[in-house]
Order: structure tokens, then C-alpha cells, then sequence
């Protein structure tokens, strides 16, 4: 590395880049203290970089795109060289179970995030039924372009502690996405970024509470690995608030593609009606508008009858009533996993780390006081 004002063009462009990427924007004058060269030069290479479509000059300074392509621009020269070693077309991999519904925007915010850092992208989609992705996921840790993988497995699967050994295994890199996992063998955590599922419960339970609802009930699917998470937050919270088991009951549904679906709802609400449960959280939006079109039909409606939360908020805005739903941060998920894996590869020694990213609650019009 050549001393602070002496680095090559490309190099000095390199950290310009990164600075931009980490910081979003600078200030010209900041950039040039950084780089101990003149503003005037500074200058000029965010010039080259406009051009290259890497930046967006603005009054004083200038700010990334972040869903340019640096290893396009500059002869290659933004590359994160020191990361991966220089490695020629070096690529990041996502491994998902589903690539309709919830992955897309997850997958789309990391795809940007990997290209601001000069990777290239591959997305892969498996299912949620796979007990074992190893045959998938060989010819992508083989790969020699490949520098990294983010990936979100089947950890409750009869196989899943084999093939977690067996990710931590590899050489390259992995961070796990909307899952957490400890190793039997050992207890260590493996790296990941997760939803806080928990919390997302707990602000849907406190915002049914406040509405003055006393009656509650978790409607979820069991299979989704967010369940557990879900129903830990909901029944916390609900003791927290001292509401007695009568008061927080919890059903469990097949997911609306399974058969048996409508004759679990019909058995559900009728529970619900005979509990007097005012205050619903149903995972996911799926299920959370069929019940809706299920109390319709027996003459309920919400909000006046029931009022809901939904969990996951893909389409819940869209149907009618808009749906109440707690909402995971998707684009943060995506961009925290790329986040992850580049300190990683910058640094493989360092300590694992499990980032918990908190979702938010949007109110609509599902939710109401209870009926008198």
C-alpha cells in the first residue's frame, strides 16, 4: 500500500468508492482530507466515476449508486481487491428456499448490495421441503468464482444438522439468512442475520392491546420456520400483560396450499367465535386473508367483529380491508447479509456475528376497538 496522497488513480478511486458505499454520500472536501490530495483532484476522479455511472455528483460531494456495477467502470478498478483477493469475476451466491413471495426484495437488496461492492450475483431457489440442499449447494461452493455464500436452509429438517456441519465445513464462506443455527458438535453460532420474529409478535400484541382487546389468538403455520419466533413473542408478551391462557390462545393451520386448509379455518373460527377472541395475528398474509374471507362468510367482519394483524405484510396492503401487519425489513435483511460476508472476507478471522434486524408495524384498516 503506497503511503495517504500517493496511491495510484485506480487505488485512490477504490477508496473514494468505499467511502462513498459505507458513508452513502461525502463531501468533496472530506474525500480530499481522506486521500490527502487536492480537492481539484478529487474532483476529477468523481468525474471519471459519473461518467462510468458509479456516481451522482451533487453540490459539494457526491453519493454511490449502488446498483452500479463498479467491476464495469474504470477498467475494473472499484473491485474490492484487498476482500477477495482479486479474484477475476469474483461472485457472491443466494441460496433461497422459494423465489416467489417473501425472497424476491430480499434478494434484490442483496443483488445491489454485492454489485456496490464489485461482485457479481447468482441467486439460486430450492424448497421448503428439501431435507437435504447439499446436492444443490456442491456446485456452488465448488464454483472458483464463487467467494461466498448466503444462504437460508431447512434447519428443522431430519438432515439439517448434517448439512450445517457440512456448510461450516466449506471454505468459502457462508452467512445464513432468516435462519440462526448453532452447531451440536461444537455449540458455535453460525454467522447470520435474522428478522427479530419475537419482537414483531410482541408489537402486534401491544398495539391490539392498547386498541382494548382481551381476547387473543395467534392463527399460524407450523411448517414456516418463523413460527416458533412468532409464537415465542405472542406468548411472552401476552403473560407480560397478564392475559391468562384463556385470554391468548394459539391455533395452528396448515399452510393454504395444503389439503385441509378450509376445514382447519372453519374449525378455528368457530373456536375463536365460542372463546370470544376480539383480536387476531396471523401468519402469514395468505392465511390472514382467507380467514378474513372465511369470518365473511359466516357474517363477521372485520374490523367491526375481529380485528387482525397480519405477519409478513407482502400483499397485505393490498387487500380489502388493508390488512394491519408487521412488516420484516426485507431490504435490510438483503443488504446486512452482503454486509456481513464482505467483513468477512476482509477479515475471516473476526468473531462471528448474529444480527437481529427489527421489523415495523403499519397500521390499517383490520384493526379497531372491540365491539361493545
Amino acid at each position: 500500500m503506497t503511503p495517504a496522497g500517493r496511491e495510484l488513480p485506480d487505488q485512490r478511486r477504490a477508496v473514494i468508492w468505499d467511502t462513498l458505499v459505507r458513508n452513502g454520500s461525502s463531501r468533496i472536501a472530506d474525500l480530499a482530507g481522506v486521500l490527502n490530495v487536492t480537492p481539484t483532484t478529487v474532483r476529477r476522479d468523481l468525474a471519471l466515476m459519473e461518467e462510468a455511472g458509479l456516481v451522482e455528483r451533487l453540490h459539494g460531494g457526491a453519493r454511490a449508486i449502488v446498483t452500479a456495477d463498479p467491476a464495469a467502470g474504470i477498467e475494473g478498478s472499484l473491485t474490492q481487491a484487498v476482500a477477495w483477493n482479486g479474484r477475476p469475476g469474483a461472485r457472491l451466491a443466494m441460496f433461497v428456499p422459494a423465489l416467489d413471495f417473501y425472497w424476491p426484495t430480499v434478494a434484490r437488496s442483496a443483488e445491489a448490495m454485492a454489485r456496490s461492492h464489485g461482485l457479481q450475483f447468482l441467486l439460486r431457489g430450492g424448497s421448503y421441503e428439501s431435507v437435504d440442499e447439499r446436492p444443490t449447494l456442491r456446485p456452488i461452493y465448488d464454483s472458483p468464482d464463487c467467494v461466498g455464500v448466503i444462504i437460508a436452509p431447512n434447519i428443522d429438517g431430519p438432515q439439517a444438522e448434517e448439512v450445517l456441519e457440512w456448510i461450516h465445513s466449506q471454505a468459502t464462506p457462508s452467512v445464513l439468512v432468516e435462519r440462526q443455527a448453532v452447531l451440536t458438535s461444537t455449540g458455535l453460532p453460525l454467522e447470520s442475520v435474522t428478522t427479530d420474529f419475537p419482537l414483531g409478535a410482541a408489537m402486534a400484541v401491544r398495539h391490539l392491546l392498547a386498541l382494548g382487546h382481551r381476547r387473543l389468538a395467534l392463527v399460524s403455520t407450523p411448517t414456516s420456520p418463523h413460527a416458533e419466533g412468532i409464537a415465542t413473542g405472542f406468548g411472552q408478551t401476552c403473560a407480560e400483560q397478564g392475559l391468562t391462557a384463556r385470554q391468548a390462545l394459539a391455533f395452528d393451520i396448515p399452510d393454504n396450499r395444503q389439503a385441509g386448509f378450509t376445514a382447519a379455518l372453519e374449525e378455528v373460527i368457530d373456536r375463536l367465535t365460542t372463546a370470544g377472541v376480539t383480536g387476531l395475528l396471523v401468519h402469514s398474509d395468505r392465511e390472514a386473508m382467507n380467514l378474513v374471507q372465511q369470518l365473511e362468510a359466516r357474517g363477521l367482519t372485520v374490523p367491526q367483529d375481529i380485528s387482525l394483524v397480519a405477519y409478513d405484510d407482502e400483499v397485505a396492503s393490498l387487500f380489502s380491508p388493508a390488512l394491519t401487519a408487521v412488516r420484516p425489513a426485507r431490504e435490510s435483511i438483503g443488504q446486512t447479509a452482503v454486509a456481513l460476508m464482505v467483513a468477512r472476507l476482509a477479515e475471516p478471522a473476526r468473531t462471528v456475528h448474529r444480527v437481529l434486524i427489527s421489523p415495523e408495524l403499519f397500521v390499517r384498516d383490520s384493526t379497531a376497538p372491540p365491539p361493545d
